[in-house]
C-alpha cells in the first residue's frame, strides 16, 4: 500500500543520496538517473521502466520541502510501525498518527473505505491514505475520497523547421476527435516536449483532468540546421572568390538574402557571422554562421587549364600539408 510506503521505502537510498542533500544536487541526481532509466532510452526493458517510475515516486516527495519535511517525521517516528487492515484493533494508523491530528484517527481506516491516486500516465491507481493528511502532490494525491486526476496521455506532432524556429500556433486532433490548440514557441527543437495542462483525459469522477504531453519531430531544412539558437549554412564560393576576395550573397531563414565580404585568402571552413539573424527566442537571439566551401570546378576548358598551369608555375612554393604531417610524428 501507497501508504505504508512512507515507512517502508527510503526514498533517499532509492535514489543513492545522503539526507542531508541540496535541493540541487537533489534535482541533479534525479535528472541523471530519469535519463539513464526513462522508457524512451529503454524501451521494451520493464526494469528501466520499474526503476524510473520508482526514482519518480521518490523524487516526487523529496523534491517537495512540505513532504520532504513530514516524509523524514514520518520515519524517524514511526521506524516498525504497520497499517492494519480496516477493522483491527490497535497498533495502526490511528496510534501512530492519533497523537499528531488530534486523537481518533479521523474515522478514515474503519470503514472499510480506500482512499485513492493516480499516478501521472501510468493510470493504475493504489490505496493511499497519507494523500488527504499531507495535502497531495504532483503525482496526484487525492486523500479521503476525493476525485482522482485524470491519466496523462502522450502524442508527436511534425512541424517544419521554419515554424520550430519562428514559432507558431497549430491545431492538432486528439484520439476522440477533438480539436485542440497548441502554441509552438520560437526556437522548439528536435525531440522536445510540450506539457498541455488540463488537455489528457478527463477525471472519472470530476477531478482535475490530465496533461497532453507532446513531443515535437521538427523536419531537416535542406539549407539550414540548427547550432543552438544560431542558424549554420554552406556557402560555396570558388577558388578565385576565395583567393582574392569577393562580396557574396548568403540566403537567411524566411528572410531576403544578406550581402557578406569574403576577404582574400580565405580558407575552406571559415565562418562567417551575420548578427542577429540565427533563432530568435525570449531567451535571445542567435546568429546566422556561414561557413565558407571553396568550390572546385569539374570542368575546365583547355583555355582555362593553360591559364591554370600558368599560375601553378608562379604560386607560391608552399606544401599546405607540411604541418599536417610534422604533428602526425609527435
Amino acid at each position: 500500500m501507497a501508504s505504508q510506503d512512507w515507512f517502508d521505502k527510503d526514498f533517499y537510498k532509492v535514489l543513492g543520496v545522503s539526507k542531508d542533500i541540496s535541493e540541487a544536487d537533489l534535482k541533479k541526481t534525479y535528472r541523471k538517473l530519469a535519463r539513464q532509466y526513462h522508457p524512451d532510452s529503454n524501451p521494451g526493458d520493464p526494469k528501466a521502466e520499474a526503476k524510473f517510475k520508482e526514482i519518480s515516486e521518490a523524487n516526487s516527495v523529496l523534491s517537495d520541502p512540505e513532504q520532504r519535511k513530514e516524509y523524514d517525521q514520518i520515519r524517524a517516528m514511526g521506524s516498525g510501525a504497520r497499517f492494519q487492515a480496516p477493522g483491527q484493533q490497535g497498533g495502526g494508523f490511528e496510534d501512530v498518527f492519533g497523537g499528531m491530528f488530534g486523537g481518533g484517527g479521523g474515522g478514515g481506516g474503519r470503514g472499510g473505505q480506500q482512499y485513492t491516486y493516480t499516478q501521472p500516465g501510468a493510470g493504475s491507481q493504489y490505496d493511499d491514505l497519507l494523500g488527504g493528511l499531507f495535502g497531495g502532490s504532483s503525482g496526484g494525491f487525492r486523500g479521503f475520497g476525493g476525485p482522482t486526476r485524470g491519466r496523462d496521455v502522450t502524442a508527436r506532432a511534425t512541424i517544419d523547421f521554419l515554424t520550430a524556429t519562428k514559432g507558431d500556433t497549430i491545431k492538432l486532433q486528439t484520439a476522440d476527435g477533438r480539436p485542440i490548440t497548441v502554441k509552438i514557441p520560437a526556437g522548439v527543437s528536435d525531440g522536445q516536449k510540450i506539457k498541455l495542462r488540463g488537455k489528457g483525459e478527463a477525471s472519472p469522477d470530476g477531478g482535475e483532468a490530465g496533461d497532453i504531453v507532446l513531443t515535437v519531430t521538427v523536419r531537416k531544412h535542406p539549407v539550414f540546421e540548427r547550432d543552438g539558437l544560431n542558424l549554420r549554412v554552406n556557402v560555396p564560393v570558388t577558388f578565385v572568390e576565395a583567393t582574392l576576395g569577393a562580396t557574396i550573397e548568403v540566403p537567411t531563414l524566411g528572410g531576403d538574402p544578406v550581402k557578406l565580404k569574403v576577404a582574400p585568402g580565405t580558407p575552406s571552413g571559415r565562418v562567417l557571422r551575420v548578427k542577429g539573424r540565427g533563432v530568435e527566442t525570449s531567451k535571445g537571439t542567435g546568429d546566422l554562421l556561414a561557413v565558407v566551401q571553396v568550390a572546385v570546378p569539374a570542368h575546365l576548358s583547355a583555355e582555362a587549364r593553360e591559364a591554370l598551369e600558368a599560375f601553378h608555375a608562379v604560386e607560391p612554393q608552399e606544401n599546405p600539408r607540411l604541418e599536417l604531417l610534422s604533428k602526425a610524428h609527435e
